[in-house]
């Protein structure tokens, strides 16, 4: 199974990490800020499709869960290696190291089709975003694309 798997302490509740995986405005804040999609009530729901443009391309996450602790989408349309894979964001309570509350991220993109240049970009990729969605949801303010960090020759 090729993938990427990273973990990531965020101080707040579960709430206001899932508000952040799961409304237009949230997405907005961390990710890119080009997202569109049908969000009934705000949010998003198991079933819809949320699309995500980056530029020249765009990405299609079909919302497969969303729960307290879990927001799982599957890649509908992107690149080919993205196509089918799933993009897993998991909550467990955690303790940080001076004692105080925080949610702790388990995130997987799992199910590539294969593993290469792009995985390998991706993960880094993914690492910048996952510290934006931390400074959102601590601060309410993120790093999403465009103005997030530039990490290698593709961007």
């Amino acid at each position: 199974m090729n993938g990427i798997y990273h973990k990531i302490g965020i101080r707040a509740g579960f709430p206001e990490v899932v508000k952040a995986l799961s409304t237009q405005a949230g997405l907005a804040g961390w990710w890119t800020k080009e997202v569109t999609g049908n969000f009934p009530n705000g949010i998003s729901s198991a079933g819809e499709s949320i699309r995500f443009h980056f530029g020249k391309g765009s990405f299609d996450m079909k919302v497969q869960e969303l729960s307290p602790q879990r927001v799982l989408w599957e890649c509908a349309i992107g690149p080919e290696e993205w196509v089918g894979s799933h993009i897993d964001f998991k909550l467990t309570q955690g303790t940080a190291p001076d004692g105080g509350a925080m949610t702790i991220v388990f995130f997987r993109h799992q199910d590539w089709k294969t593993e290469n240049e792009l995985t390998a970009h991706c993960s880094m990729k993914w690492a910048v975003f996952l510290l934006s969605l931390r400074s959102f949801v601590e601060t309410g303010k993120g790093q999403p694309a465009p103005d997030d960090l530039k990490i290698d020759d593709w961007n």
